[in-house]
């Protein structure tokens, strides 16, 4: 409940009146969100128990249409979006228009229904380690980020908030590996964000509560291939043989490390590599085989690796870096490179420190402290990043907290689901205000 002591010293002014009101209707939802907590936790205890892993199409829609019935139920227009165009299951949107506020503020909300275990996986059920803690697959990461903004919903609702706000709702089926092209699979999450003026992410983001993501860094892969010309191994380096794809294949590594490693915020990995005389990829290149002899100049060597950078510019400035050094060659080698699409930068702007510094007045004024912005290199890729440049704010990290997300030592700390329930619904009443 709202801190007494706040009302108080605010209504020592000229406007008393209506933000006592005001204050009176937060300490409303604050215990209503009280109320949902019992079947809220019903709710993600039920949707944790089903396997949804990105590519178990069936389990991510079984999911969708339990939450596509808690949508209608309060009157949310529900829409699935089928995902076989882009290999995934596909994604459920639920949309609220105000009846009578239709050009009020228009909110996005964020959350997904895959995990990233699989059908196959050992780590299927939920279960409580104590009164505060609840292990479970994809409990943090991030059914109970689905359920919170869910009961915050609802929490509105009870009140006679709701129609203050025009809401889109998008829980997508493939955040944890999206489906290609990207243009296609993230079309729904995009669309929403054209439409919205302020994106609500329920990630669990670093797990602190005391945190929220103002930034995200982009992810994407990139992948390099060298070629040289094979030979017995005692003719390495001379006019006729030159120095083989494998070394061609160290120079370029080395020189990304050295050029690209003390770049701001950015990182780099190379994930796979593989070179011999002969070197055999997966359709996606995750997995590579090869053969070579200890006699016999290596002819062939493959790298794949992935790249985070914290704004468009920077991620530009490392492809064209990582180009000119693949364009110099060792002696009689040759060098490609090729860099795929993957989730955009989130930057950090002056709309999305706003919205940060009022989330957290909401957090002080309901009694739990301040919440500062989460270092940008200690937050993941995530579907919030799609909305970067079409909404005034966002912000991401407003789900269950927890530990242990994508292992099965995955649990999450039960007392941030009552405080972010009742955070997010104090927030976003707030912001249905003029």
């Amino acid at each position: 409940m709202l801190k007494k002591t706040s009302v108080l010293l605010v209504c020592a002014g000229l406007f008393c009146q209506p933000v006592l009101a005001s204050r009176l209707v937060e300490n409303a939802l604050v215990e209503q969100a009280s109320q949902e907590l019992t079947s809220a936790k019903a709710l993600l205890l039920r949707t944790v128990n089903i396997n949804s892993g990105t590519m178990n199409f069936a389990g991510v829609k079984d999911v969708g249409n339990i939450m596509r019935k808690e949508y209608d139920a309060l009157g949310f227009q529900t829409q699935w979006v089928d995902g076989s165009e882009f290999n995934r299951a596909g994604h459920l949107v639920a949309t609220y228009e105000s009846p009578t506020h239709p050009t009020g503020q228009k909110l996005l909300l964020i959350g997904h229904l895959d995990t990233v275990f699989s059908k196959e996986d050992d780590f299927q059920q939920s279960k409580e380690i104590d009164e505060t803690h609840i292990a479970g697959p994809g409990i943090s990461d991030m059914k109970g980020g689905n359920v919170i903004m869910l009961a915050a919903i609802k929490a509105l609702k009870a009140k006679g908030m709701l129609d203050r706000l025009n809401i889109k709702v998008v829980l997508t089926g493939d955040e944890e590996s999206s489906g290609r092209p990207l243009s296609i699979s993230k079309k729904a999450l995009v669309d929403a964000a054209k439409w919205a003026d302020v994106a609500l992410g329920f990630e669990d983001a670093d797990g602190d509560i005391r945190t929220a993501v103002t930034a995200r860094r982009g992810a994407s892969t990139w992948q390099v291939t060298t070629s040289g010309k094979a030979a017995h191994s005692s003719q390495i380096f001379t006019d006729k043989v030159g120095d083989g794809a494998i070394f061609e294949m160290a120079r370029i590594l080395q020189e990304f490390r050295l050029q690209l490693a003390d770049l701001p915020l950015l990182s780099f990995n190379p994930g796979v590599v593989a070179g011999g005389t002969r070197v055999m990829q997966s359709k996606g290149g995750d997995e590579v085989t090869a053969f070579g002899k200890t006699n016999v100049v290596a002819q062939h060597a493959s790298v794949k690796g992935g790249l985070r950078a914290a704004s468009q510019e920077q991620l530009a400035e490392a492809q064209k870096i990582m180009n000119d050094v693949v364009k110099q060659h060792l002696a009689l080698t040759d060098a490609t490179f090729t860099f795929d699409e993957g989730y955009p930068p989130m930057k950090e702007t002056k709309g999305n420190k706003a919205l940060l510094a009022q989330y957290s007045q909401v957090s002080v004024d309901l009694g739990y402290g301040p919440i500062t912005a989460v270092n940008p290199r200690n937050a993941g890729a995530a579907d919030i990043s799609f909305t970067a440049g079409h909404v005034k704010m966002a912000i991401d990290g407003l789900g269950l907290m927890g530990e242990g997300g994508h292992t099965k030592d995955e649990v999450a700390d039960m007392r941030t689901f009552k405080q972010n329930i009742e955070k997010t619904a104090v927030l976003m009443y707030r912001l249905s205000n003029p």
